[in-house]
């Protein structure tokens, strides 16, 4: 790590006392740091500094556990389900939200572990969406993967699942012509959704989007996360950058997170009130098309909500009064 970063105080302190996530950053993520920015944005996100040491906080905000119904299976929403493919990642994000699980040597999910939760689908037909997430399902092995998909889609051909990944960032040559096969033919017995994680715009490599191209190219719709940090992105210019370049790659920018009340990451975290004021200046700059949703997952299972700026200010019985964007009245009848 020395030998390439000059490694701040706060940097060091934490080498001395490391604590909770390991440290893991893939090649090529190291590779697009910046030696001599000591701000730079993807440092931020994967080297560790002391200030996660700070115990305060949660190791489990959104109350996951409490709605697992297996070590695997997170059962919050009536249609939807997480299942926890394994706690590996080929990268470890400082902002990671599930610290309780991952790297803590749950490991890869096993056949048995898939036949279990085949199972558990069948059996709860109000579940229609599976969140393959983790850690990251495409550290498992071709054989695994394929194994996965084709136990659920042979258990519920109507599911629609969601392949949760940031390893079109931090290791886009894990998609091989072999892995897109297997990928190509579950996507012909049911439908598919890539769910990347990009959070700047110097993520956007050609070697990653020529990895999430290899998906859009099979017909498979791509949504993007985005996770709001302190010092990453944190400013309109930025996330107007990295929101149009994502549309221009046939990425949808989806959601943008609000990060989680997660032990270890207060100082990535940006206060709602500056989120709000982003989320405002953006409206104003991007399309719909363009705009990610602002979101907060509410403490103790709450749930997602989104955040923006109300701009209904008033109403009665004849009409409702709003705001524009740039700050204008506007009247609209209640009938």
């Amino acid at each position: 790590m020395e030998t390439k970063l000059h490694l701040t105080d706060r940097e060091k302190a934490w080498f001395e006392n490391p604590s909770g996530l390991p440290l893991l950053i893939s090649r090529p993520l190291f590779d697009l740091i910046d030696p001599d920015d000591m701000n730079d944005p993807v440092r931020k996100q994967f080297v560790p500094d002391v200030r996660e040491n700070d115990k305060s906080a949660s190791l489990d905000p959104l109350a996951e556990t409490e709605h697992s119904v297996s070590k695997r299976i997170i059962h919050r929403y009536e249609h939807r389900i997480a299942f926890l493919t394994t706690d590996r990642c080929f990268s470890y994000c400082r902002h990671c939200f599930r610290r309780r699980f991952t790297a803590k040597e749950s490991g890869a999910v096993t056949e048995r572990e898939i036949d279990e939760a085949a199972s558990y689908l069948e059996a709860h037909e109000e579940v229609y969406e599976v969140l393959l997430t983790g850690g990251d399902m495409f550290t498992l092995s071709d054989r695994m993967i394929e194994y996965m998909l084709s136990t659920l889609r042979r258990k519920r051909k109507d599911l629609v699942l969601r392949l949760c990944t940031r390893a079109n960032i931090s290791f886009p040559q894990r998609f091989t012509p072999e892995l897109m096969q297997i990928i190509e033919k579950a996507n012909e017995e049911g439908p598919l959704y890539l769910m990347t994680h990009y959070n700047h715009p110097a993520e956007l490599t050609p070697e990653s989007l020529a990895s999430v191209k290899a998906f859009t190219r099979l017909g498979i719709a791509c949504f993007n996360q985005t996770v709001l940090l302190r010092g990453v992105n944190d400013n309109a210019d930025t996330l107007e950058k990295l929101c149009v370049r994502l549309l221009a790659s046939r990425i949808k920018p989806y959601y943008l997170f609000q990060c989680d009340l997660v032990e270890g990451t207060a100082h990535l975290r940006v206060p709602l009130a500056k989120g709000l004021e982003i989320e405002k200046e953006l409206r104003k700059r991007l399309s719909g098309l363009a705009m990610p949703q602002y979101t907060i997952d509410l403490p103790e299972g709450g749930g997602k909500v989104i955040l923006t700026e109300q701009h209904l200010i008033s109403r009665d019985d004849e009409t409702f009064t709003f705001t524009t964007p740039e700050g204008e009245i506007r009247h609209y009848p209640a009938n």
